[in-house]
């Protein structure tokens, strides 16, 4: 077959493309819910007058709702389709916003992560299922992109949150506006996504059989060691982020728009390297990729930690963006195409195990903050770095199901 027969062949039809708008739209919905409040933290965190390791613990918890609610997922799938699996639960994280500006207390700030992380771990899961169908239905890989537009909606969510913070406008009037305007483009999103049931069984080279069929124990450890890549990658992104503005308050008595934007050239290096993660993933590899970020990461945080200026810190956070930028994204799509596993397991259960780096990350940087120093603490970006170097063959080892021929 020749290759331009090949390319008309595989030309996605009108609904993958307008599944592809509608699922692009919820991860730029996703990504922004939680960034937009993040350049706020440091006001929030003064209001409430919560120290270090609180702060961490109270913002770092939140992943312990997704691992409660996370391994529902599949089966939330199965019966309801990854459509509305996606869509509604991101509304109701949405809400949670309200919460979070609201909170009296600092325990109020438990209660708002754990319940937004809840809905979270569902939608992120169920979203990138349908991120995975649409790929499939245009023959090639273009599940960074996706990512990518998770990282345009964070950047954007923090551009949002820094300019709110510098001029002073009440976060409860923010929270509001935000869950508005995004319950409405969810609504939008789930319109257009692929509707249906997802059985798994579109996604399976293999007939029940195989499905059926016992998976070796060393399959489940690649699944877990690839959730434990992901958790990596998670955890450098949302402790750097999470940190971001104290730390350029704390270190440099930034202004409130400075502070912002560590968190935000952290999102804007990211959007970068997931927008073109595509092209290196298919010239270069998903080995290469995943090497590449980990040693951009290691040395672009090690160098700020250790020379601190705001100029150096600032880079330091757009390494830590660019070197976590596909990671996640590829992790997911080896693990949801191991052989032997059903379509969607893989998946659940490496987001699961993602999320807890999503906890112990934050964590771990407040607790040593309020030991040492918060600029020592953040010395966990550049050693989790060290690791995912560590893990690279994990996302070689994997094959991808083929998917199945246009009818």
């Amino acid at each position: 077959m020749t290759s331009a027969a090949s390319a008309t062949r595989f030309a996605p039809p009108r609904q993958a493309v307008r599944a592809r708008m509608g699922t692009l739209m919820l991860f730029a919905t996703n990504g922004l819910t939680f960034a937009s409040l993040i350049p706020r933290y440091p006001e929030i965190k003064a209001d409430l007058g919560a120290s270090q390791t609180l702060w961490g613990l109270a913002v770092g918890i939140g992943p312990i709702g997704g691992l409660a609610l996370g391994l529902a997922t599949a089966r939330l799938m199965s019966r309801f389709g990854s459509r509305n699996v996606a869509a509604w639960p991101q509304i109701l994280s949405t809400a949670g916003l309200l919460l979070m500006a609201n909170a009296p207390h600092v325990g109020w700030v438990f209660v708002a992560m754990i319940a937004m992380s809840a809905f979270d771990a569902v939608t992120d899961t169920a979203m990138n299922y349908q991120a995975l169908r649409v790929q499939e239905m245009y023959k090639r890989s273009i599940i960074n992109t996706f990512h990518g537009w998770w990282s345009v909606g964070a950047v954007l969510g923090g551009f949002i949150g820094s300019a709110m913070a510098q001029w002073r406008v009440d976060i409860n009037l923010q929270a509001s506006l935000t869950m508005v305007v995004l319950a409405l483009v969810c609504a939008l999103s789930w319109s257009l996504m692929l509707p249906g049931r997802d059985t798994g069984t579109d996604r399976s080279e293999a007939g029940g059989d195989q499905r059926k069929a016992r998976v070796p124990a060393t399959t489940w450890l690649h699944i877990v060691g690839l959730g434990l890549l992901g958790a990596l990658a998670g955890g450098i992104e949302i402790g750097g982020s999470t940190w971001a503005p104290l730390y350029m308050d704390a270190q440099f008595n930034s202004t409130p728009f400075i502070a912002g934007m560590g968190f935000t050239i952290l999102m804007v290096a990211e959007t970068a390297g997931r927008l073109i993660g595509d092209l290196i993933v298919n010239r270069f590899g998903q080995a290469f990729a995943v090497a590449q970020g980990s040693v951009i990461c290691l040395i672009g945080m090690a160098v700020a930690i250790a020379w601190p200026t705001t100029a150096s810190t600032l880079i330091g956070f757009a390494a830590a963006g660019w070197g976590v930028a596909t990671i996640i994204p590829l992790a997911m799509n080896v693990a949801d195409s191991l052989p032997g596993v059903r379509s969607g397991v893989g998946l659940t259960i490496a987001t699961w195990v993602m999320r807890l780096g999503f906890m112990l990350f934050p964590i771990g940087i407040g607790a040593l903050g309020d030991a040492v120093a918060l600029r020592w603490a953040m010395i966990c970006l550049p050693a989790g770095a060290l690791v995912m170097l560590a893990l690279v063959p994990l996302v070689g080892a994997g094959r991808r199901r083929r998917a199945p021929e246009a009818v």
